[in-house]
Parts: structure tokens; sequence; C-alpha cells
């Protein structure tokens, strides 16, 4: 079992990488988002895959 993402870390990082200035209320609601986000992801990620299943298509032209 995976452990949750820390958020609030990813954003910290996000906002040096992105040299942005976030208030903290912007900071708070992102949280949220991505915690949301997350918590709605988690039924699909967390659906078993056959083990040959390709991860994605290949287009041949």
């Amino acid at each position: 079992m995976s452990s949750q993402p820390d958020w609030a870390t990813y954003i910290a990082q996000m906002e040096q990488i992105l040299a942005l200035e976030l208030d903290d209320a912007r900071r708070a609601e992102l949280l949220t988002q991505f915690n949301l986000i997350a918590a709605m992801a988690q039924p699909l990620m967390a659906l078993p895959l056959d083990d040959r299943l390709e991860v994605a298509g290949v287009f041949h032209p």
C-alpha cells in the first residue's frame, strides 16, 4: 500500500519552481482541491490491472 502524497510540500515546491507567490487562502484552496482530486482518483488507481495489459496503445501509421 502506498502512502498519501504530501500535497502541502508539493504545492510549496511548485511555488518555488514556477516563481509563484501564493497567499495562505489560495494555498489552502489548492490543498483542498488536490485532496479532492486524489480522493476521486483513488478507486481508479486501486483497480487491479492484468500484468499483460499494455499501459498505452501504440499508434502504427
